[in-house]
């Protein structure tokens, strides 16, 4: 794409397995009420490389049982000396809640390298303007890329359009407001919320096609060949502001979304019907870390499900299919994936599939992770 924009990889690289790091909690900063940014120290063997826009799988244990759950960098590489992530609670949610109500400084938490696809190669000599769309937690990979773009690229401007339930939810307030006042005129911030009070001055209400029509007013327009557009939030807010990018003919290679969570592409139907079709167990031989194992994986199971209950230590995390944590190539045989998103067409041409929503459908899949 011009311009090194964000991009799903298109990789040709071989795949390595991830390493695994134990970090030191530097500090925790209370974001709001039901948000913590979480501050590791880099390790002393080296400091880990990321790039905006990535994640970290963070590796608890809770109740003895081993659980992963992935979370974007707010930090920027070029801009914070140490590492971190935002952690917004969910509604009966066991990592989230664990983080916020237990985690101190000078604890030390296992961590996957960085990973992620919803990057960009920061140049000086780029001049572009990112229009991103936030709601809630999505704004972290966002502050993340905010930092970069300002900092790195003097002549590229962003504009932030970030969507909240009211104000007490602003994650980021006060340092989005620094870097807008910091970088004038080059970082543009539209908040909306949906209960605002008696006397806010911005926008109130949902982000919908009406709101999304007028916002659209607010913004620069610097041309299609130098806008892309980024969105990270809720499912339904994504969902809008794709619609009205395709009513203005904005063409998809100009569009990028990070998901945090499975949307409604109903998995368990998926998964049914290829119990429907493939009603056979089948053995898979996955070649990782230099040793082959084979597993028999049932119809109604995935390939990672499999590996884990054999005590096969495979690389996952989001388990949805789109963090790519779990990606392997496989060299035969065919795999049904109950989600693609997670990988670009190029890589699904090359034979890549997860296998955390991966079923085997031949008898000769043979899968090498790493």
């Amino acid at each position: 794409m011009a311009f090194g924009f964000f991009k799903k990889a298109d990789k040709k690289e071989e795949v390595h397995g991830p390493h695994y790091h134990d970090l030191l909690v530097k500090k925790v900063v209370p974001e709001t009420r039901d948000a913590i940014s979480i501050w590791f120290e880099q390790p002393a063997s080296g400091k880990l490389v990321y790039k905006s826009g990535q994640f970290l799988t963070l590796i608890v244990n809770i109740n003895g049982k081993e659980v992963r759950r992935a979370y974007s960098l707010c930090s920027a590489p070029h801009v914070d000396a140490d590492l971190a992530v935002t952690v917004k609670r969910v509604e009966n949610g066991l990592v989230s809640n664990f983080l916020n109500d237990t985690l101190r400084a000078g604890d030390r938490v296992k961590v996957m390298e960085p990973m992620g696809q919803f990057t960009t190669e920061y140049q000086g000599t780029n001049k572009r303007h990112l229009i991103m769309f936030a709601g809630g937690s999505g704004i972290t990979p966002m502050l993340s890329h905010i930092k970069s773009t300002l900092t790195l690229e003097p002549e590229s401007i962003v504009s932030l359009v970030y969507a909240n339930r009211n104000i007490e939810s602003i994650i980021f307030k006060d340092e989005l407001v620094k870097w807008e006042t910091n970088y004038q005129g080059r970082l543009h911030l539209i908040h909306i919320l949906d209960n605002a009070p008696m006397n806010w001055q911005g926008y109130s209400g949902l982000l919908n096609y009406e709101m999304l029509t007028r916002l659209f007013e607010r913004i620069p327009d610097w041309g299609l060949e130098k806008t892309t557009y980024l969105m990270c939030g809720p499912e339904g807010m994504m969902k809008n502001v794709e619609a009205l990018l395709v009513e203005r003919k904005i063409p998809s290679e100009k569009i990028f979304k990070e998901s945090f969570v499975q949307g409604t592409i109903d998995k368990e139907k998926k998964t049914e019907t290829t119990a429907e079709a493939e009603k056979k167990t089948r053995v898979v031989t996955i070649r990782y870390d230099g040793q082959e194992h084979k597993v028999s994986v049932a119809p109604d199971r995935t390939i990672l499900e499999t590996a884990l209950d054999q005590g096969i230590d495979l690389p996952y995390s989001c388990q949805s299919g789109l963090c790519t944590a779990c990606r392997g190539k496989a060299l035969s045989g065919k795999v049904k994936l109950d989600e693609e998103e997670g990988l670009s067409q190029s890589e699904r041409a090359e034979g890549y599939v997860l296998t955390c929503v991966g079923h085997p459908l031949t008898d000769d899949v043979i899968i090498e992770i790493g």
